[in-house]
């Protein structure tokens, strides 16, 4: 039987894992960039982590997309109704 943390039980991967790049290079204000959401350190080594690391980094990402656009939604809602501005010369038009 084979230990769950040594190397013989490591899963196998057949494929690499892809960059979640899309052509949008631009940072964005918190340092992550618009496009993947990676950080700067994640976009510089991409290519010399290895599998498990990447995996690591893409979840990091699509956590990162989520609560960007979380809080997008919440800058577009209103948070309740407007106010109604009320007529100082008593017209109800």
């Amino acid at each position: 039987m084979t230990n769950p943390g040594s190397p013989e039980s490591a899963q196998l991967e057949f494929f690499e894992v892809p960059s979640p790049c899309i052509g949008v290079c631009q940072s964005g204000p918190r340092g992550y960039c618009r496009g993947c959401f990676r950080s700067r350190d994640e976009r510089l080594y991409w290519l010399k982590v290895d599998d498990a690391t990447r995996r690591k980094i893409v979840s990091a990402c699509h956590r990162r997309k989520l609560a960007y656009l979380r809080r997008q939604r919440q800058v577009e809602e209103p948070v309740g109704p407007l106010p109604v501005q009320q007529d100082l010369f008593g017209n109800n038009n």
